[in-house]
């Protein structure tokens, strides 16, 4: 298990840095957020510093159980913007165009990355 805190790290820097990215470049995610969800902007702003928070408490060992209980939570409430991106081909701003295929396949991650958050927890 010592990979364990190595990978755990890593995946807080990344939350940390995706959640920063929320408020950086938040049109790059609201066009995500599905239509029948209201006011995408503050939904984006609230992911995002979800994000930071759960990244953050990941790194906080008192406060990491519940870091990772909120990260569950948050890829799940997030699924839909990312079937939403799938469905309707949405291309990230200012990114390289990523195949549609790509977009169907990277919908299985969520449950790793809800597995991994599990995994955090202990």
């Amino acid at each position: 298990m010592r990979w364990k805190p190595i990978i755990r790290t890593i995946a807080g820097v990344a939350m940390m840095t995706i959640g920063l990215l929320h408020f950086l470049k938040p049109a790059s995610f609201v066009q995500i957020v599905p239509t029948w969800l209201p006011a995408a902007l503050l939904l984006v702003y609230i992911s995002g510093a979800a994000e930071i928070a759960g990244g953050l408490g990941l790194l906080l060992k008192p406060v990491r159980y519940y870091a990772a209980i909120g990260l569950v939570l948050l890829y799940i409430a997030v699924f839909p913007a990312n079937v939403n991106m799938a469905i309707h081909n949405i291309q990230p701003e200012g990114s390289p165009h990523i195949p549609q295929l790509l977009l169907w396949l990277r919908l299985p991650f969520q449950a790793l990355f809800i597995s991994l958050a599990w995994w955090f927890r202990k």
